[in-house]
């Protein structure tokens, strides 16, 4: 293969390994095959066109339009001019769903369904992203600028990620960027000629003395880079490990996180993912309370938003403009004056652990009293925060209606307004034909819309033989609710979608809403709302009533009172103010409503009130973790810079105590047998010692400690001189006194002795000697200089050199193990050639 070639399929697996970043985002992963496939295609082309004689700019336009072309196939084809040109309704098309999957980008919570729109931006992202690496890896031969677009996608996948295994997903990306910089560095290479793979060999004397006594010693290019991305990319990995991970939910806010995992912040609207998320939490954390003079509490549901679009593959709130909160909210719509309201009012707290834009409120709300910047959506009656506004830690004032219907009120309602009717019993044509049918069984012999809609809340709650199950999968698609109707076990999320589906199918306006159930009781008086209580519920209109609740989800919130009978209502009295920061203890288990069955009772299947007298805080503020986090990364944020200070500490103590007989000497710091020709740097660096062992090894630690101080104070070594010349070096520049310049000559002096005489003696007063030479170039010194020296040693580099030497010591390994001719080519370090 030739290097542009190599260089092709480097920039094709750098995108994919960057594109895999992405996988945690959405559920199935299948647009990941989709993209690789595409991306292949469009690598290919590239291939072919560079293949002949053709300007840059025409190789990228190629490209450009064969990438159009495959979307237009894959997303716009019965749009497509012969199914396959793109047109301008296919380019409509296009627009349409990148519209759409910038919707759902900001509505759902990873991992997010794959909804088209979600799929073209995935798909599409990763096509451009390549195109953009191709071009300037391959077709301008430019590797190092392509990483901004690999960069661009990890950037997005870790924005977007609720957590996990972040690290693999950075190492995948970074991974594929070395590897496009490896590919192109050896192409370049190789247009100088052969590279050899020999090793220069040293002498005794002259250059190789010199760096063996500093310790400094050439490194080829390739050897360099390849140490220099395996440090970067180690630096990377384990820095960011000791930073504090703030965790958060996935429950109905603006962000994204996961669930419950620490008590972060509650976040991002997700009815498919957050809902099981959070009902299947171990620990039923307050999200709020509150205190209402409603005289019936068990109806009391705190509804967040209302999803009323149902396109096949899920249900959706409809974009609708915002105006600013009146100070009397507008009369419910459709309600009549013939129906029996009451009017209460309601003082609510909301956790500081709970953040979301969309304000919970009981329905049908009259006023809202709420300090911030908030937003009325009138349609759905919603308060939406504005410009970053939330509900972390609100208290608020809500007056809303008790709609009491009769059942002969809803038996009686007239048709509902054409538009109204026509917006919300559209289904998708996609809907199986086993949904509508199931709905006319279930309704057969129904005289009117409120007793189909009775039927149909009474088939999944009691009837039907459905059984309430947090494990299974989520999902509201058609393909969903078909699954739903056949395994008959679900949470609320297949209960309420699956019932509003099959209300629309009867023709019944119908839409799902998201939001709480009533919550449990305090002895206070006040009402723990956690996140168990995270519910879906369908509402129905009926002309006369309006929007009507009810609830097919069994074991979970309370049957309305209007699809009973002889239920009574209650009194309503004056609410008290709950206490700013002050919340009771959540209960780890739903409240019990009066009308749950005995058998239900008996099976625990309808929750648990509280105990007495608990009432401990729930929201404590900062998490302990998070605390603990912050301060780890501010020791290692102040403990970074001195490292090569502690370094040098050690280094100091470790070699005087060698040269003053204090520390046992061991195989590194040993001589090796005389005669055989190697150097100082050989013999410090663990060739098999000699008899002579101790006197070497101590002469070589006080030389080598000298040599370090000198680099400390700016002397850098030098690799051409004997010890003689360079401790004559030393002397000169660092203006050495009598006494500092004599203990360095009689440490050089040793070195050679030790070094070339034929019976190598200890010398004595080393310790001593290094101590005068290191006062001596303290004192010469200015004071920067000096500063330096202690707390930013030159020296240090090293550990740098240290973990290089172990890298190709397991290089080498490696070759040994998987065959030379394998990975010779990768692995071995070029020789410098000399001509």
């Amino acid at each position: 293969m030739s290097g542009r070639g190599r260089l092709a399929l480097c920039a094709f697996a750098a995108t994919l390994m960057a594109a895999a970043s992405m996988l945690p985002l959405v559920e199935p992963a299948g647009w990941f095959l989709q993209a690789a496939f595409l991306l292949a295609v469009q690598s290919g082309m590239g291939a072919l066109v560079r293949r002949a004689p053709v300007p840059r700019a025409l190789v990228v336009a190629a490209q450009a339009l064969v990438t159009l072309v495959l979307l237009t196939v894959v997303f716009a084809r019965q749009q497509a001019m012969a199914g396959l040109l793109p047109g301008p309704e296919a380019v409509q098309r296009l627009s349409h769903l990148l519209v759409s999957g910038a919707e759902d980008v900001g509505r759902y919570a990873a991992p997010a369904p794959v909804t088209d729109g979600i799929r073209l931006m995935l798909i599409g992202g990763v096509l451009l992203v390549g195109l953009v690496v191709d071009a300037l890896a391959v077709t301008f031969r430019s590797a190092a600028p392509a990483g901004l677009p690999l960069l661009a996608l990890y950037s997005v996948a870790a924005g977007l990620s609720g957590g996990g295994a972040d690290w693999l997903w950075f190492l995948l990306a970074a991974g594929g960027y070395l590897l496009l910089l490896l590919a192109e560095g050896r192409d370049r290479l190789s247009q100088w000629g052969r590279v050899f793979s020999g090793a220069a060999s040293r002498s005794p004397g002259g250059p190789a003395l010199g760096a063996a006594l500093s310790g400094s010693r050439p490194t080829a290019p390739v050897r360099t880079g390849r140490r220099i991305g395996a440090l970067a990319l180690g630096v990377a990995l384990v820095v960011p490990a000791a930073l504090p991970a703030l965790e958060g939910g996935m429950l109905f806010g603006t962000g994204t996180g996961s669930a419950g995992k620490g008590g972060g912040t509650i976040s991002a609207v997700n009815p498919l993912v957050s809902l099981q998320d959070n009902l299947n939490q171990p620990e039923n954390r307050q999200v709020m309370s509150y205190r209402t003079n409603s005289g019936a509490p068990q109806d009391f549901y705190l509804r967040i938003l209302a999803l009323d679009q149902f396109n096949g593959s899920e249900w959706r709130p409809s974009t609708r403009r915002l105006k600013d909160v009146p100070k009397r909210l507008p009369a419910p719509e459709g309600l009549g004056p013939d129906v029996a309201v009451t009017e209460v009012t309601s003082n609510i707290s909301a956790s500081r652990s709970y953040q979301q834009t969309y304000l919970p409120l009981p329905y049908p709300a009259t006023e809202v009293g709420i300090d911030g910047r908030w937003r009325y959506e009138p349609e759905g009656r919603t308060l939406v925060g504005d410009r970053g506004e939330t509900t972390r830690g609100a208290q608020y004032r809500v007056s809303s209606l008790v709609v009491e219907p009769t059942a002969e009120q809803l038996a009686s309602a007239g048709p509902a307004p054409a538009g109204l009717r026509r917006e919300y019993t559209r289904v998708p044509g996609s809907l199986p034909k086993v949904v509508e049918e199931t709905a006319d069984e279930v309704t057969r012999g129904a005289a009117n819309d409120y007793e189909r809609a009775v039927k149909l809340q009474n088939y999944f709650a009691s009837d039907g033989g459905f059984s309430y199950n947090t494990s299974v999968n989520s999902g509201t698609g058609s393909a969903a609710i078909t699954r739903f109707l056949k395994e008959r076990q679900g949470f609320c999320v297949h209960f309420s979608f699956t019932m509003a589906a099959m209300a629309r199918t009867l023709g019944i306006p119908a839409r799902v809403a998201v939001g709480f159930t009533p919550g449990t009781g305090q002895p206070d008086g006040s009402v723990s709302v956690g996140l168990r209580d995270a519910h879906a519920w369908p509402e129905l209109y009926f002309e006369g009533v309006g929007w009507t609740r009810f609830e097919p989800t069994p074991t979970r919130g309370t049957t309305p009172p209007y699809t009973q009978q002889n239920v009574p209502t209650g009194d309503t009295d004056v609410p008290a103010l709950p206490e700013k920061g002050a919340s009771a203890a959540p209960s780890t288990a739903p409240s019990v409503p009066d009308s749950c069955p005995a058998q239900m009772r008996k099976q625990g299947e309808c929750g648990s009130t509280a105990a007495a007298g608990v009432k401990p805080p729930t929201d404590s503020g900062t998490p302990t973790g998070t605390v603990v986090g912050v301060v780890l990364l501010a020791v290692v944020l102040l403990a970074l810079p001195l490292l090569p200070l502690l370094w040098r500490l050690r280094a100091r103590r470790r070699r005087l105590g060698l040269s003053a007989g204090r520390t046992p000497v061991r195989g590194r710091n040993a001589a090796p047998p005389a005669g055989q020709g190697t150097t100082v740097g050989d013999r410090g660096r663990g060739i098999e010692p000699g008899p002579p062992e101790y006197a070497t090894a101590r002469t070589l630690a006080a030389w080598r400690e000298i040599t370090d101080t000198a680099w400390d104070h700016g002397i850098e070594p030098d690799d051409s001189r004997t010890p003689r010349r360079a401790a004559d070096r030393v002397v000169r520049l660092g203006r050495l006194g009598p006494d500092a310049a004599d203990a360095v000559h009689r440490v050089a002096g040793a070195v050679e002795q030790v070094l070339y005489a034929p019976e190598p003696r200890v010398s004595t007063g080393l310790a001593e000697d290094v101590a005068t030479v290191r006062a001596g170039l303290r004192a010469s010194a200015g004071r920067f200089a000096r500063i330096r020296a202690v707390v930013a040693p030159r020296s240090a580099v090293r550990v740098v050199w240290a973990a290089a030497d172990r890298w190709a010591a397991f290089t080498g390994r490696c070759t040994a193990l998987w065959g030379r001719e394998r990975w010779a080519g990768w692995l071995r370090r070029p020789s410098r050639q000399q001509g």
